[in-house]
């Protein structure tokens, strides 16, 4: 079987099966969500390469999933839409849809899609690192940067800041981000105060007033985006580190597991035809 893993989101059953068989039949690892909250999560724990997306589930817009997927710097994305107007088709590729295909759509013409996008995949290079404002996340050697000098983090505060700020500032509980940064940890989540603290006290000015990573009430934690990008104040100094982690609680005994599967992908997808193919599946 193929090591590349297709993500499909569609609210339809039966229709979810049936492009999840072919695929199966294809070589490819397939993972399936029925709505979006579920999709999410599958997301952080599978890191698909492509992400086949019908633009109207139970819970949400699709094509807005779509734009949240764009901005995660790791994932192809094909629309299904029953909506075949020039207006929809230009507003899922505009939102970070690399492709569209209207309903009814015949299968031979799904899969040679989903071959034509993975082949785009192929032949770009993954990006070396992610910005958030001041922080720089080097993805390849698992390092970051802030205000341009390097912090030094543990692998478990690596996955935590990474998902994090993945979130793009909505807050997660504390058993979300045990589950997303460490999947295959058996920790309390309560453990991710600890880490919280630490990173804290490595990236924010004043950890008893942090800035970047906030606690969020009856939640959990969430990432700001907008300190990160405006905050002028420089990092503590390197004593001030230093006494920092000569303090820190032991950070043994966690199995951290990196969830940085990332791959580039292309911001313009291809309009689909207009005419519909025999034996078609309709959703």
């Amino acid at each position: 079987m193929s090591s590349v893993c297709i993500q499909i989101v569609e609210g339809n059953p039966q229709l979810r099966s049936l492009l999840g068989w072919h695929l199966q039949q294809a070589g490819y690892s397939v993972c399936q969500s029925a709505d979006l909250r579920h999709a999410q999560d599958v997301f952080f724990h599978r890191q698909p390469t492509l992400a086949i997306v019908d633009s109207d589930l139970p819970d949400g817009d699709g094509v807005e999933f779509a734009r949240w997927l764009y901005e995660q710097h790791q994932c192809l994305v094909l629309m299904l839409s029953a909506r075949s107007n020039e207006a929809d088709v230009v507003t899922a590729l505009k939102a970070g849809a690399d492709d569209y295909i209207c309903k009814p759509f015949g299968m031979q013409e799904f899969l040679a899609r989903v071959e034509a996008l993975l082949r785009r995949h192929r032949t770009m290079a993954p990006p070396a690192y992610l910005e958030y404002g001041d922080i720089k996340v080097d993805i390849v050697q698992r390092r970051v940067r802030y205000q341009d000098q390097p912090i030094e983090l543990t692998p478990q505060e690596f996955s935590l800041l990474y998902v994090l700020a993945q979130a793009g500032g909505t807050p997660l509980s504390r058993s979300e981000l045990l589950q997303r940064a460490w999947p295959d940890a058996i920790d309390n989540p309560r453990t991710i105060d600890t880490h919280v603290l630490s990173l804290r006290k490595k990236i924010e000015r004043d950890p008893r007033q942090p800035n970047l990573i906030q606690t969020v009430r009856n939640v959990g934690y969430r990432f700001n985006l907008t300190g990160a990008e405006s905050s002028p104040q420089p990092l503590p100094t390197q004593d001030f580190q230093e006494a920092y982690k000569a303090n820190s609680h032991s950070l043994n005994g966690l199995n951290p597991t990196s969830p940085l599967s990332v791959s580039g992908k292309g911001k313009r997808g291809v309009v689909p035809q207009s005419s519909t193919v025999s034996h078609s599946v309709r959703g």
